[in-house]
């Protein structure tokens, strides 16, 4: 299957500051989330999608073609940035109609296709004649959101759409994206939460310092971490004893205690070696154990590993 969007040695530079450096990727179809800490290069990467600007050197490909300075590839994209450029004033309707006369609809199927996308995002008829400088955040975003699929695009790219939003604002955005890429919508979501991203996408694309550092399936991610040390929570009775155990047992590297905390927090020599011998260990100790609990192949810590 062609990718939907494939990057070679894609650079982009601002004078003397890089902004992307020599990164190569491919994207399939569905959700794939973009993330990375702030000046990592995700919203160089979005601009070069969008076809806003150009690359510096190497090559991108939306479709299989180029998208700067080509409108036959823009259309089959849908764009909802960060900021907000909504006149205050503007009702819903009205914004939608202009924008969507803009993309070459008649008034009509403008008016009709702005009733229709608003319907798909959620926003109740009730406010949709009501000036958009009075919404809340999530409803702003539902609006973006709206603009952003006037057009029926193929390709929805989304710059921190969960930024500002409290948590049910967030759950019912992701509710509206999963019903999107249930109806052949490819989305590329760009943000800093993570546990979203984790829940939404089956495809990540991890940067930092205008890299790409990972790309893939979440599984195929967690596969390349095998080399990683694991670590490792577990709440008992007596945290300081059972580290002494595990530690003269050759099954950590390392262990913190949390202050004031019945929680341990391991770094494994070897999991598999753990995991087969920890229990014998724990029963020699004669130390309680509560819980324990790894994190590692969570997506917030592959961020936090590949990141720093």
């Amino acid at each position: 299957m062609t990718p939907i969007i494939q990057a070679k040695g894609l650079s982009r530079f601002y004078g003397i500051v890089m902004g992307l450096n020599n990164v190569s990727f491919e994207i399939g179809d569905g959700l794939t989330g973009l993330v990375g800490p702030n000046g990592a290069g995700k919203t160089t990467l979005i601009r070069l999608i969008t076809g806003q600007i150009r690359p510096s050197a190497g090559d991108l490909l939306v479709f299989g073609q180029r998208p700067w300075n080509r409108p036959d590839v823009l259309r089959r994209i849908g764009y909802c940035p960060e900021g907000d450029a909504i006149h205050g004033e503007l009702n819903p309707i009205d914004w939608l109609v202009s924008l969507g006369c803009l993309s070459g609809l008649n008034k009509a199927t403008a008016l009709a296709r702005s009733v229709q996308m608003l319907d798909r995002v959620g926003l109740e008829a009730a406010h949709r004649r009501k000036s958009v400088g009075r919404f809340s955040k999530g409803m702003k975003q539902r609006v973006k959101l709206a603009q952003a699929l006037i057009h029926e695009p193929d390709l929805l790219v989304l710059d921190e759409p969960m930024n500002g939003l409290d948590p049910m604002g967030r759950r019912e955005i992701s509710d509206v994206l999963l019903k999107l890429a249930e109806g052949g919508v490819h989305i590329l979501i760009s943000s800093h939460i993570l546990p979203e991203l984790e829940s939404l996408c089956s495809q990540l694309v991890m940067m930092n310092w205008g890299r790409v550092l990972a790309a893939g399936s979440q599984q195929h991610i967690r596969n390349d971490l095998h080399t990683w040390s694991e670590r490792v929570t577990i709440r008992c009775d007596q945290p300081s004893v059972l580290a002494r155990h595990l530690l003269d047992g050759g099954l950590i590297r390392g262990f913190e205690i949390e202050p004031d905390s019945d929680a341990v927090i391991l770094t494994l020599q070897d999991p598999p070696d753990f995991y087969r011998r920890w229990t014998q260990v724990v029963l020699e100790s004669q130390v309680a154990v509560f819980e324990i609990r790894s994190e590692t192949r969570s997506l917030n810590q592959i961020f936090e590993r590949v990141t720093t």
